[in-house]
């Protein structure tokens, strides 16, 4: 036991302590061993290179190992001798008992653990948090699809209102090669000329929309100049038409940036291949992560779950989205995306939690000292510093030049729609002509 001279009675209480603060006169704790839980997921080689504290392999449990490089200096503050143990899971409540870092807690194995959210609440009635070490974040990363994937490009390279002034003046262009066509009809007869119907001038007029000849033509000058001026009017168009496609096609949307529209998208949706995944959808009931559950984890058939390369190739591939701690998604981003396919990154929150803290036994007496410690390592900077030697930031978007991409069939989709639209049109029409034939002729 050490013994501290609180004061003397004389009349009244002389505090005599040097200094008032609980930290202040027991934060030497003599040698005393303290233990700490470091949960590994990632390789078991963490186990190796974690008390070495070598910086190798930071592609693995770089939670654990920045939580244990800064809870070591605590302790070295603290005058308390380190100790160890790993565990391979945070820690969940199944059949009423403890698993993983909360289970070291609950028994006395360990006095604190490694970083872990704050999104249990059963984990409260065992331990308490004092301080974040290691920041990290549990998200759903991915591309944002292609524009073609959510709307038809084929309709956003002109506004409204210019779609609108081409049907207009398609309309009256049709009416006035009718009436230049019934005219021209009572001058002179040929047999490339039009025949003065309605059908006639607006099939010219469409050949002109989609840059195509017509072998029906007007013979006179006044029919020419206004074939002429529609057919020029009309190359300029396509020509803004055309260069607005070949950007819409590479361009990327931004429709997906809620949990409610990635859980209605299309996109793939699987999660890294580790123990906090198989336990964290399970956790939330309303609709739009239980149905996201179900997506990632069905009750009949394999489960969408990966490692950190398969999920980042995926990614990389498109229409896909990952769920895991982002900062060891990024470091293999880093390596093995190109810089244009960097800049349609896109992240979506699933569990809103706060930050992680570490935690420590609930009613632990080495609480306060740990709290104030690891505040003051924050402060001083040195957390910032092994965060940044150890951790990878979100990629940023440095290319801005455009970059091959080849058209899929997604990308044609509506255009190919087209086709068989026209075939039952003109299937239509058959049979309407067929059966007016029939009952008047």
């Amino acid at each position: 036991m050490s013994y501290t001279l609180r004061g003397y009675y004389n009349g009244t209480l002389v505090d005599t302590r040097a200094h008032r603060a609980l930290f202040q006169r027991r934060r030497d704790v003599m040698g005393h061993t303290l233990t700490m839980s470091n949960v590994i997921q990632d390789s078991n080689t963490t186990q190796y290179h974690l008390p070495l504290e070598d910086r190798l392999e930071p592609q693995f449990d770089s939670i654990a190992k920045i939580c244990w490089m800064e809870v070591r200096l605590a302790f070295k503050i603290l005058n308390a001798t380190p100790r160890h143990i790993f565990s391979h899971r945070w820690g969940y409540k199944q059949n009423g008992q403890w698993s993983g870092m909360i289970n070291d807690l609950h028994t006395g194995k360990a006095d604190l653990g490694t970083n872990c959210l704050v999104s249990d609440k059963e984990r409260l009635d065992v331990v308490t948090y004092t301080d974040m070490v290691a920041p990290f974040r549990v998200r759903f990363v991915f591309r944002q699809p292609p524009l073609s994937y959510v709307t038809n490009i084929y309709s956003l390279p002109f506004s409204k209102g210019v779609w609108v002034a081409i049907v207009v003046c398609a309309v009256i262009s049709t009416a006035a090669l009718f009436v230049e066509t019934r005219w021209e009809k009572t001058v002179v007869r040929s047999p490339s000329q039009l025949d003065g119907s309605v059908s006639d001038a607006m099939l010219l007029v469409m050949s002109a929309i989609g840059q195509q000849g017509c072998v029906l033509e007007p013979r006179k000058l006044s029919g020419r100049v206004m074939v002429f001026l529609w057919f020029a009017v009309l190359m300029l168009l396509a020509a803004a038409y055309s260069a607005n496609i070949v950007v819409l096609l590479q361009a990327p949307s931004s429709s997906i940036r809620t949990l409610a529209q990635l859980a209605d998208s299309g996109l793939t949706l699987a999660a890294n291949d580790v123990d906090y995944n198989h336990f964290v959808f399970s956790l939330y009931k309303d609709p739009v992560r239980v149905k996201i559950y179900k997506r990632i984890d069905p009750e009949k058939g394999k489960g969408q779950f990966y490692d950190i390369n398969e999920g980042v190739e995926r990614i990389r591939q498109g229409l896909f989205a990952f769920h895991s701690i982002v900062e060891p998604v990024y470091r293999r981003i880093e390596k093995t995306f190109q810089e244009k396919e960097k800049c349609d990154l896109q992240e979506v929150d699933l569990v809103n939690g706060f930050d992680p803290f570490i935690p420590v036994k609930k009613d632990s007496p080495y609480l306060e000292l740990l709290r104030v410690t690891l505040k003051r390592i924050r402060e001083s900077g040195i957390q910032n510093c092994i965060v940044r030697r150890l951790q990878v930031r979100r990629p940023v978007c440095e290319s801005t030049s455009a970059a091959f991409s080849s058209v899929r069939l997604r990308d044609i989709r509506a255009a190919l729609l087209l086709l068989p639209c026209g075939l039952a049109a003109a299937l239509a029409a058959l049979i309407a002509e067929r059966v007016y034939r029939h009952r008047y002729f």
